[in-house]
């Protein structure tokens, strides 16, 4: 800019712009384009990041924000989608055709009957129009008129006209009624067969309909007759008597706050399914309604084992007031049993789920066990044990399982697992609290040989510090799956420094034993804190619960306040054995009907178990000096009360004679019921064997008794060798 007289009196001062201008460096032109939106969001000055119809200033933000839902239904959404459902379809169409096919004479007497009735009702209701009784009023009042003024020619003229008019109207009535008729018998009679069907269609058709009534059904019923009925109505009715929402004396019905139901009610196979939203403003929750689950079954007139109910949760769209129940017809728990998939599997993978039941609409419930610890409690007699199996049978399935295993109660639920567990130990003798003693510092040390080898390992090799399938193989470290049935026998017999210990280290197996590939499988009844303390219950990760007696018993099992969530194993019944409440997270859990598995499947399992673990090279422990698996392996036979007598004795080398008859009637009572002193030597005598002496010393003590080398002796050579006994 040019200066113009920089001294003059009057002017202000002249300032040069590129002075003030910051100095470019670059050399690069000026950009005179338009900066993009997110460089304007960028600088200090602009609004808050988000796309325009995002901005809280926008009045069709709303409006315009396109909805978070899929464009099409669930079934329509692949093409494997429709294809299911395209066959579902055909095959419902099929079997409702055969279905009403074999009933179609019965629909067509039912047809004649109801255009029978028809025919009736329609017959009465033309008759006022057929007798003229549009007239009859006016002659009947004209009659009665002539009568009290016979002398009145006038009225009786009315009469006598209106008489004939009512008697010339019936007459063409009942003619074109009668000519009608007569052109349509006679236009049926002489039309085709396949017209005269139809006109008998078409007249019977509306006659059938008019002869229908009420409760009249043509068609019989494909499903048997429900025994549940619900609607929105039955719901919150059900809901306010149970105190879930607010009811008003005096107050219109329309007026009282009702759920919002997002699905249903809608018939949901044997059952009714619905998904409702409590009102806001009335302070319930979702967890209110699980806790009212027995007051909500009366009012809808059910056992609360129908009732079904559950939170949905916000990953399926849920909130802290929805609701998803479903309302069974009836127990959906009984009826015939549910064998277990495992039978007719040859090999599994202990790291899949394993297929553990069914729930009440069906779905199977698989349980995975890896990383896991588990819990089994419940009453006497009520499928604890068995439900308890069926984790241990997956695993007999897999080669690289390796199985130790304790019963307090030492009888014959377990007894297969001999040719299969590298440790087995029966009933809570003093003999075999000691062997289980020896067992859970095998396992511990077991464990921590297992952390340090894991800790070597490079991270590409073990990236998180845990066992893999990969480096399971490669360094010959199976999955270790300890089943302990019976705790509170172990717990109960024991001297309390003992117990203190046992149950010190069955917390460092179930809670440090997952990462090395040890899963933990307890077992028992009632677990107060006598027979299994809350420290050792509190840190097992998956339980489940046959029936109990109460709803304090239910959460020893599963867990403080699971009841009050409706996880409650007190609603069940004697006849629900094999059925019981399965926990698997804090606020997860569903009942199930778990699957049959009996006592010789079970013993096939453990053969098929022992083969995979010799092909394997993985047959170790107790399994490895079984006699009778070794005899059978090689084609010899060892009579059955000396392979009985050996289990008795496994951890003890010399017994009393009352101690092992004891143990032979706790192993077969059905066999060794009878058994004495005499009898037990003298069948011992015949299969061969020898007592070098017939007096044993234990514990300082002198009495009749045997030594384990005297009946391991009777054993054929070849196979204590096999045994490595």
């Amino acid at each position: 800019m040019t200066e113009l007289a920089p001294d003059g009196p009057d002017m202000g001062t002249v300032h040069h712009l590129d002075d003030h201008r910051t100095p470019r460096t670059d050399g690069a032109p000026v950009d005179l384009t338009k900066p993009p939106l997110a460089a304007v969001r960028a600088s200090p000055d602009a609004p808050a990041e988000g796309e325009a119809v995002d901005r809280a200033d926008n009045p069709l933000a709303d409006w315009l924000t396109v909805p978070d839902a899929p464009v099409l239904p669930a079934w329509a959404r692949s093409r494997a989608a429709v294809l299911a459902n395209t066959r579902a379809f055909v095959r419902l169409t099929w079997w409702h055709t055969r279905y009403h096919g074999f009933r179609t004479p019965k629909y067509l007497v039912k047809t004649v009957l109801l255009a029978a009735r028809g025919f009736f009702r329609a017959t009465a209701g033309l008759w006022p129009t057929l007798s003229a009784q549009d007239h009859s009023a006016t002659v009947k009042a004209l009659r009665v008129q002539v009568k009290a003024r016979p002398e009145d020619i006038d009225l009786a003229a009315r009469l006598q006209a209106a008489h004939y008019a009512r008697t010339q109207t019936r007459r063409w009535r009942f003619g074109a009624a009668a000519a009608a008729v007569t052109a349509a018998a006679v236009g049926i009679a002489l039309a085709p067969p396949l017209l005269q069907a139809g006109a008998a269609a078409a007249v019977v058709t509306p006659l059938a309909y008019l002869g229908r009534g009420k409760e009249t059904r043509l068609l019989d019923q494909a499903a048997p007759p429900l025994r549940v009925d619900m609607s929105a109505q039955q719901l919150n009715d059900a809901l306010r008597a149970a105190g879930l929402l607010k009811s008003g004396a005096g107050k219109d019905e329309k007026d009282l706050p009702r759920v919002a139901c997002t699905m249903g009610p809608v018939r949901d196979g044997r059952g009714w399914a619905v998904i409702f939203d409590l009102p806001r403003g009335g302070g319930k929750t979702a967890s209110d309604v699980l806790a009212k689950r027995e007051v909500i079954a009366q009012e809808l007139g059910v056992d609360e084992i129908q009732v079904i109910m559950s939170r949905v949760r916000a990953a399926k769209g849920g909130n802290a007031g929805r609701v998803s129940m479903w309302v069974a017809d009836d127990d959906p728990y009984l009826g015939p049993l549910n064998p277990s998939p495992l039978e007719k599997v040859e090999k599994f993978s202990i790291w899949d789920a394993v297929p553990f039941g069914q729930d009440a609409r069906g779905n199977r419930i698989s349980v995975p066990v890896m990383w896991q610890s588990m819990f089994f409690g419940g009453l006497p007699r009520r499928g604890k044990t068995f439900s308890q199996r069926l984790l241990t049978a997956a695993g007999l399935l897999d080669a690289y399982v390796r199985h130790y295993v304790a019963d307090g109660k030492g009888g014959a639920d377990w007894m297969p697992m001999k040719s299969v567990a590298h440790r087995l130990i029966m009933g809570a003798e003093d003999d075999a609290i000691e062997a289980l003693k020896a067992m859970l510092q095998e396992l511990l040390a077991e464990m921590e040989r297992r952390f340090a080898l894991l800790r070597d390992l490079p991270t590409s090799v073990c990236p998180e510090g845990k066992l893999t399938p990969d480096i399971m193989v490669k360094y010959n470290l199976p999955v270790i799956f300890v089943t302990i049935d019976e705790l509170q026998e172990y717990f109960t017999a024991m001297e309390r420094e003992d117990r203190e210990q046992v149950i010190n280290d069955l917390c460092r197996v179930a809670r440090r034993g997952p990462a090395a590939g040890f899963v933990s499988n307890f077992a028992s009844q009632r677990p107060d804190a006598e027979s299994v303390p809350s420290k050792l219950r509190e840190i097992i990760t998956i339980r489940y619960s046959t029936q109990v007696v109460d709803r304090t018993s239910s959460d020893m099992v599963l867990g403080k306040g699971k009841a009050a969530q409706g996880a409650d194993a007190s609603v069940l019944s004697e006849d629900h054995k094999g059925v019981g409440v399965l926990v698997t997270g804090p606020a997860s859990y569903v009942t199930v009907r778990a699957d049959y598995l009996d006592g010789p499947t079970f013993a096939t399992l453990c053969r098929k178990g022992r083969a995979l673990r010799e092909a394997a090279g993985q047959l170790t422990g107790d399994a490895a000096g079984d006699v009778t698996a070794a005899a059978d392996a090689a084609g010899l036979t060892v009579p059955a009360i000396v392979s009985d007598a050996l289990e008795v004795m496994r951890h003890s080398p010399r017994m009393f004679t009352t101690d092992l008859l004891a143990g032979l009637v706790n192993l077969d009572e059905d066999v060794y019921g009878d058994f004495n002193a005499e009898r037990l030597a003298s069948e011992l005598e015949s299969a061969g064997v020898k007592r070098t002496s017939k007096q044993v010393k234990i514990s300082g003590a002198n009495g009749a008794g045997y030594q384990r080398r005297d009946i391991e002796a009777a054993v054929p050579a070849e196979v204590l060798l096999s045994t490595g006994r």
